[in-house]
């Protein structure tokens, strides 16, 4: 493709308003020429605001509309897997936020469609996409901090951060490790070239009233020797909220927001964290500017595409976190 990629956004809620719908009204390379959702006002302010020429209240009425190369699914978490399919059976390419589907067997049925339908899927983990985490993988190719030994992250957020559908099991598939949990493991895994997980051990708090998880804790170990744990909470009750990750490794060790690196030399620990210009915008819009602007080059075919597999192995891994916390034991992958 040569010419704007056309663009359509599914779902208006608050990820689309709050990374999309900026990054979208000054893409180089793409047009948002629709914007659906159910909440037909609500659509129609935001793409008279934005000089979006269309509004959809379906998205099959959107998918027949044949002005469309790809679609950005930002729906609840459970219409991912319909949509994505709906896509891609109209013959369009799409952007899906996380997760791809709530089981492993949509992830399946997903990369099975577009296949068949030679269309592309990429799923949105924009945390990939961060400045900071492209230079600490650069770091981690290189083997400069020695071997991973292992990954400390996790994400405390205020009780009043999460309402509506994400208090739902039907419609979110989980509560707080669902929301917060999964990007960090994709983001540990993905750093680490997905090793095999080995055991996986998770406790789990939650309101008796309530039908998702507050709170969860996690610790997963790989065939590499490596050790991850993920620590989130969504009822956290402190001064500020958090978001963590390090790196640990046999000669060195690393830390995000903002990039701290330090290795050994010299038998001595020095630190070597990069420097550079101070960030135009805050890390988040970042990651997603990054993140649309790669899904557009990819439709061009000036950067290379991966299906999505990676994503049977989150799930695997996400499957085992909940039957460990249900049922109260490790967990043998």
């Amino acid at each position: 493709m040569s010419s704007d990629i056309r663009l359509g956004l599914v779902g208006a809620g608050a990820i689309a308003q709050l990374a999309h719908l900026p990054v979208l009204s000054k893409i180089r390379g793409a047009k948002l020429v629709a914007i659906c959702d159910n909440d037909g006002p609500k659509a129609g302010a935001l793409a008279q605001r934005l000089g979006v020429p269309d509004i959809f209240t379906d998205i099959d009425e959107l998918l027949d509309s044949d002005e469309l190369d790809a679609v950005i699914i930002a729906t609840p978490n459970h219409l991912h897997e319909p949509h994505v399919l709906r896509a891609l059976k109209a013959k369009v390419h799409v952007l899906c936020e996380r997760p791809l589907s709530l089981t492993t067997g949509g992830v399946n049925r997903i990369l099975a469609a577009a296949e068949a339908t030679d269309r592309k899927v990429v799923v949105g983990n924009n945390h990939r996409f961060r400045s900071d985490v492209q230079q600490l993988r650069r770091f981690l190719e290189g083997g400069e901090l020695g071997r991973v030994t292992g990954m400390r992250a996790g994400q405390y957020q205020f009780r009043s951060a999460q309402q509506g559908w994400r208090n739902s099991k039907a419609e979110a598939g989980g509560g707080a490790f669902l929301e917060y949990g999964y990007p960090l493991v994709d983001l540990a895994l993905w750093l680490t070239d997905f090793p095999e997980p080995v055991r996986l051990t998770a406790h789990m708090d939650r309101a008796k009233s309530a039908g998702v998880e507050d709170a969860m804790l996690v610790h997963l170990e790989c065939v590499n020797g490596i050790s991850y744990s993920f620590d989130v909470s969504w009822s956290y009750v402190g001064q500020e909220e958090r978001l963590w990750f390090e790196v640990i490794s046999t000669r060195g060790s690393a830390r995000l927001s903002p990039l701290r690196v330090v290795k050994e030399l010299n038998g001595r620990p020095t630190n070597v964290s990069p420097t550079g210009a101070a960030a135009r915008e805050s890390v988040f819009l970042q990651s997603y500017r990054a993140e649309l602007t790669h899904f557009v080059s990819m439709l061009k075919d000036e950067s290379p595409y991966e299906p999505p597999t990676d994503q049977l192995k989150v799930m695997r891994v996400i499957d085992a976190v909940y039957q460990s916390a249900e049922e109260g034991r490790e967990i043998r992958l």
